[in-house]
């Protein structure tokens, strides 16, 4: 899913980021939910079942494995194309967890 579209729809997605910590914290989508990958099969209750994912990491890679985890698990889940990079290439928000401007690290 292209990174304007999700920006479209965040209020009807959950944005599930699953990069590592430091990652998050130099910058983020605003209301997205921080799950690294490692940690998501243990954590996968956190979400909503009943809301569709887009999964989300640096470019993509991680995020294409998240969206596998929950597809197979039943989940309606997609990936976000070219991840936070192409995210803050197309000019949308990125901030960091106290909501100044944030950075794709």
């Amino acid at each position: 899913m292209e990174p304007t579209t999700v920006y479209g729809r965040r209020d009807e997605v959950q944005l599930l980021d699953v990069r590592e910590d430091d990652e998050w914290a130099a910058g983020r989508i605003d209301g997205a939910h921080h799950i690294p990958l490692g940690q998501l099969s243990a954590r996968v209750s956190e979400l909503d079942r009943e809301r569709p994912v887009v999964t989300v990491c640096r470019s993509g890679g991680r995020a294409g494995k998240a969206t596998e985890l929950l597809t197979q698990a039943g989940w309606d889940a997609q990936t976000m194309d070219g991840g936070m990079k192409q995210w803050a290439n197309a000019g949308l928000p990125v901030v960091t967890p106290e909501g100044r401007p944030g950075t794709v690290a």
